[in-house]
Formats: C-alpha cells, structure tokens, sequence
C-alpha cells in the first residue's frame, strides 16, 4: 500500500508535527492552510534538538493526487476545509481526521466517498513561530475507522506513522476512545478555559467541586451511551481518571485556553455539543454542562 504522498490540511500544531516527522522520515508532504507559510520550518523534539525541513506549503490544492488526506485542522472548521477539497481528490482517496471531540467524525465518515480513518493522539505540540513547531512531550496515537472496517489501511498507515516516530496504534474501537478522551477534555477544558487557569489549579477550591459536579454529569452520558472508563467502572472510573489527567497536566495551558487568550473560536462545540446532543436523546439533565456552554459561546 503505497503512503508516498501526503496533503496535510491544517498547519496547526498537529499538523506541522506530522508535517515534520513525515518529511524526515522519506516522505512527500504538502501542508495546505489558509495563509502563506514559510517553505523553511523547525521541528523541535522533546529533548530539544531542533531541525529545520524544507516543507512545501501552500493556500490550495496543488497538482496531482495524495496517497492520503489528514485533516488536521480545529473541529470547528474541518467541514468547510473538506468542503473546499473534495472536488480536487479522487473518490477513493483516503481521508484521516484528527480533530477533538465526537462532531465532525461521524459527519465526515458519512459524507466521504472514500476510506475514513479516525485518529486521537496525546502528542504534546504547540507552534511557537509561523516557523517553528515544538513536540513538547511523547505520547501515542490510535487509528480507526468509526465502524471498525478498513483494518488493512489503518494497520498500514500505523505502521508509516510509528516509523515516522509518532508512535501509533489501529484499532477496532476508536469511537470509545474518542468518546473517552472527549470526556476528559470536557470535564477539563471548558472550566479552564472560562476561569482562564492552567490544569493544575483544578485541584484546589473553588473550582474542585465544580470539575467534581461536571464529572458526574459525564459519567451520566457516558453510561447512556454506553462507553465506560478505560479502567474502573461507572463514576469512580471517570473521576480516577479525569484527576489523573488533571495532575499529569497541570502546568499546561489547555488549546481551548490558548484559543480565548488569543481571542480565536473554541472548539467547545465539538466537545460540548455532542454530550448536550446524548444528554437530549437520553432525557437526562445536564444543567452544568448547558451553563458552560453559554459561556464559552459568549467568550470573546
């Protein structure tokens, strides 16, 4: 199976790092965004080593046909980037998502007439310059598609991105785990991201209790839908793991903080949203996670 040729779309920090990995590691990269960027970006690794790749960028679609589309950019704005590439790829053409949340998978997978993979990664990356990326800490990646087909492809592209040293895994159950960690991210994100606090201040009042009540709402959803913790059971198997998190982060400053510092969109309504939907179907009550909702949409 041949993953020579890589379209990038997004140049994020997601993006530019698998950017960068990809290109050290032989392969041909195109990172599509909405702005020019320099042709000359920096990778710098974890351990502080930096390199700087000739990257070809652009503010289209080029020439010729990818071996795969990733699409990299925020959950808020990959319909409308697909959109604007669909009629350039041929139909067969692989499609990888890696946003957040549990609202553009389904709608994609849906409407693409290829091959749709979904991954969710703990690759720690934030740009630092319209030139320079910084893979901030290791972390690993899975790959599926949301019906657990196309086996063959997603134990493929695996391979290609742990090669690339991104290590990744396919799997056959990605929906629970995109479920799962947008659990975390909303029991997490939102509050930080309106009280304007790294992670760790969720430890100590007045905010713990909140975190605690917004947990127990998603554990609630979680139940209905019918995805468990990915150790323990029921409540006491998402607050193990939500506060796990919180300490094993907690002097980061969460993406949907650093989007209302830099006053740019959110992507509460891809996390948010599809809890409020589940909530809805199951006729349970989530007033916490309605009310935190409100606030971010009027966060300017």
């Amino acid at each position: 199976m041949s993953w020579q040729t890589h379209w990038i779309i997004g140049p994020g920090a997601i993006g530019r790092l698998l950017a960068l990995r990809l290109i050290r590691d032989g392969h041909g990269v195109t990172l599509i965004g909405r702005r020019p960027l320099p042709d000359q970006q920096t990778l710098v690794t974890p351990e502080g080593e930096a390199s700087t790749l000739e990257v070809t960028t652009r503010t289209g679609p080029p020439q010729g046909f990818p071996d795969v589309v990733h699409l990299t950019t925020k959950a808020y704005a990959a319909e409308a980037a697909y959109t604007a590439l669909a009629g350039h790829l041929p139909a067969h053409t692989p499609l990888v998502l890696w946003q957040n949340g549990f609202f553009t998978q389904p709608r994609l997978s849906a409407c693409h007439p290829g091959p749709v993979l979904c991954a969710t990664t703990t690759e720690g990356a934030y740009v630092e310059a319209d030139d320079r990326v910084v893979h901030a800490g290791h972390g690993d990646t899975a790959i599926g598609s949301l019906d657990g087909g196309h086996a063959a492809l997603a134990e493929s592209l695996a391979g290609l991105l742990s090669e690339a040293g991104l290590p990744t895994r396919a799997v056959t159950d990605i929906r629970q785990r995109l479920w799962q960690k947008l659990a975390i991210n909303a029991a997490i994100n939102p509050l930080v991201a309106h009280y304007r606090i790294r992670n760790g201040a969720l430890r100590d009042a007045p905010y713990r209790d909140e975190v605690e009540a917004v947990i127990g709402e998603v554990a609630e959803v979680m139940q209905a839908e019918g995805i468990a913790p990915p150790s323990g059971t029921g409540l006491e198997g998402w607050r193990a793991l939500v506060w796990k998190v919180v300490e094993a982060t907690a002097a980061n400053r969460a993406s949907m903080l650093q989007d209302v510092l830099a006053g740019r969109p959110t992507e509460h309504a891809a996390i948010l949203g599809p809890l409020d939907e589940a909530a809805k179907r199951h006729a349970l009550a989530t007033p916490r996670l309605e009310a935190l909702q409100r606030r971010l949409a009027n966060t300017r």
